[in-house]
């Protein structure tokens, strides 16, 4: 498949940062932050420079989901919890879009973009909400890695995501997305 957006103008950011985002932790805050301003360079990326700014916010995101699986695995999750497992399939599609897009086909890559922006809102809102929470009742410092309330530490690995979200529908999404790039 041939690129088609040659003369195209680019979408519009998917999200701006907005406090309705926020989580009340500044490193995961100014994570996300960072997050949707990639984002955003990626959706409005002339397509000279689309792949190269896909490139950089792939590494960004590997960071990222590295840190929370890590700071998960420090705070009583599961290696294979539904959080980390969405960040896995995320950054795999991810990864395919970016083939793809060396393939030609950059209306995959910009549409991918719009969609993670969509997908990103959601995953922050209720999976990260809830691991801030599960950070904070620790009182876990993601900066030093200290953990001041170790006896708030559930005494089973958490299997979900620590909070209310891991529905049918929460856990489908990224397999909905990998199907949608097979298409």
């Amino acid at each position: 498949m041939q690129n088609t957006t040659a003369n195209a103008a680019p979408m519009p950011t998917p999200m701006p940062w907005s406090p309705t985002l926020a989580l009340d932790m500044p490193l995961m805050d100014d994570t996300h932050e960072e997050f949707i301003a990639l984002l955003g360079d990626a959706v409005q990326a002339p397509d000279d420079t689309l792949l190269s700014c896909w490139a950089l916010l792939i590494d960004h995101t590997q960071d990222h989901f590295d840190r929370e699986d890590q700071w998960m695995l420090d705070t009583g999750f599961a290696a294979g919890n539904c959080h980390a497992t969405q960040h896995s399939v995320i950054l795999q599609v991810m990864r395919e879009g970016g083939k793809r897009g060396l393939l030609g086909e950059l209306d995959l890559v910009r549409q991918m973009a719009h969609e993670l922006g969509l997908w990103f809102a959601n995953h922050v809102q209720s999976m990260d909400a809830a691991l801030a929470l599960h950070l904070r009742s620790a009182g876990f410092d993601p900066v030093t890695g200290m953990m001041h309330n170790p006896l708030a530490l559930p005494e089973a690995e958490i299997q979900g995501c620590g909070g209310g979200s891991c529905g049918s529908a929460t856990q489908d999404a990224p397999q909905a997305a990998a199907q949608a790039i097979a298409a």
